[in-house]
């Protein structure tokens, strides 16, 4: 299963687009930290892989203009900086 597999059977994580084909794996990553539930999350490593994930997380976070959420931000680089 790749991502946008993945994302085409959660539209409700990306409602901006149905273009889910042309999605990154950094724009998925987000919708689904930022919207999704344990259960999403937990299969999008599984098809990321942590290391991947975190390293995606930490780029994009890192940036001057972010969109993940404060709370989301602050979970997963705790969570990141445990596991990954």
């Amino acid at each position: 299963m790749t991502l946008q597999t993945f994302i085409k059977k959660r539209p409700y994580l990306v409602w901006s687009t149905r273009s889910y084909d042309k999605l990154s794996d950094a724009t998925i990553l987000e919708a689904v930290l930022n919207y999704g539930d344990w259960d999403d999350f937990k299969k999008v490593i599984k098809i990321l892989g942590l290391k991947k994930a975190a390293r995606i997380f930490r780029e994009k976070s890192q940036q001057k203009r972010c969109n993940y959420l404060p709370k989301t931000k602050n979970y997963f680089q705790l969570y990141f900086n445990k596991y990954a």
